[in-house]
């Protein structure tokens, strides 16, 4: 049984940092493919960033040099350094896992992830 819990959001003023974590249980440890994706009511779900342990990253044009995706092996746990945040990085933001992914992380945004947790709020006013 997979379980991702994310933890971390909250309410920020703009230029700020959050960092969000998101633990990981049944999914094997080693080989990885994670990720997160935001969405905001009336719109589309967006990837944000993904990592797979093959050193591969992916980040969408809007958080590109202000997000850092990071994970630790050891305690199978997912990161993501957010600072100088914007409103518009206002959304939920859900942890996602792709243990079986074939396709490049180039095209995170367009493909459902296998596995999705319940989401973090993430305020940035």
């Amino acid at each position: 049984h997979v379980q991702l819990v994310e933890s971390g959001g909250g309410s920020v003023q703009t230029g700020g940092s959050l960092r969000l974590s998101c633990a990981a249980s049944g999914v094997r440890t080693g080989p990885y493919c994670m990720g997160w994706f935001r969405q905001t009511p009336g719109k589309e779900r967006e990837g944000v960033a993904a990592a797979n342990s093959g050193s591969s990253t992916y980040y969408a044009d809007s958080v590109e040099g202000r997000f850092t995706i990071s994970h630790d092996n050891a305690k199978n746990t997912l990161y993501l350094q957010m600072n100088s945040l914007k409103p518009e990085d206002t959304a939920i933001y859900y942890c996602a896992a792709d243990p079986f992914r074939t396709r490049p992380l180039s095209y995170w945004d367009r493909d459902p992830p296998e596995y999705l947790g319940q989401g973090t709020q993430v305020t940035v006013s």
